[in-house]
């Protein structure tokens, strides 16, 4: 029993190497599209395996530990830590998609002063921040505080969406580095969900409740779940966007 204990800590540990990652790669990415560096985008772009492999190399120790854990807490935990490392992998395809997009938007002159992106970007990694907090401290408040902030992550990405629109209106020349830019915001926005679903996850996790599609406001929950993984749903996972 001790030694399955220590096996959870490690898997969870090995978890919170991921987030770390992943939040590092949206970082770097935001920071390449700012200061116009295709040289940091593409080192982004060329780390993107590490997440693939770091995803792949948790799924391998959860399903070997599936087949040890006596406890349904300890069931929950393992599919709860599958289900958020697939998340961190799509933020991370994200954080590709913005390093990818910022080379193209650097073969042309800066569209505006970029202001909303990088807000969008410093909630969402906020929001991911404080999810992950909530995941390891039991703070399910926390957790449902968090998917309540993907709403204004959603408006902003909207505004973004209609000013981008004006402007390819009133001037065709930028549309290139317009749709690039509302690739960018997309992109972001989809981070911002990752982390609503990791909240989600959390309080999943440490109150066996599941507060997805039960048609009642964010601080309030179902009855508990006999599901271990929770039912499908949330934002799709397509992989890095076109």
């Amino acid at each position: 029993m001790q030694h399955l204990e220590s096996e959870l800590h490690q898997l969870k540990q090995r978890l919170l190497t991921m987030a770390g990652t992943a939040e590092q790669a949206v970082n770097q990415a935001v920071k390449a599209l700012v200061d116009r560096d295709d040289d940091l985008a593409r080192g982004v772009r060329e780390r993107d395996s590490v997440l693939d492999q770091l995803e792949m190399e948790l799924d391998d120790s959860a399903i070997q530990l599936l087949s040890k854990a006596p406890l349904a807490t300890d069931l929950r935990l393992i599919t709860v830590v599958m289900k958020i490392s697939r998340d961190l992998e799509r933020i991370g395809d994200e954080a590709t998609t913005i390093a990818r997009r910022t080379i193209e938007l650097g073969q042309e002159p800066q569209l505006k002063p970029y202001v909303d992106i990088p807000r969008m970007a410093g909630i969402g990694l906020e929001m991911l921040r404080d999810a992950l907090d909530a995941f390891v401290t039991r703070d399910t408040e926390k957790a449902r505080a968090v998917v309540l902030r993907d709403k204004e992550v959603d408006q902003i990405n909207k505004q973004l969406h209609r000013e981008l629109s004006s402007f390819m209106v009133e001037r065709p020349s930028t549309i290139t580095r317009c749709l690039n830019l509302m690739v960018i915001s997309k992109s972001l926005e989809r981070i911002a969900d990752h982390a609503a679903n990791i909240a989600e996850d959390a309080v999943y996790l440490h109150e066996a409740r599941d507060i997805r599609h039960s048609g009642l406001p964010r601080n309030q929950s179902s009855s508990p779940s006999p599901d271990l993984t929770g039912a499908p749903g949330r934002i799709p996972a397509t992989g890095q966007t076109p």
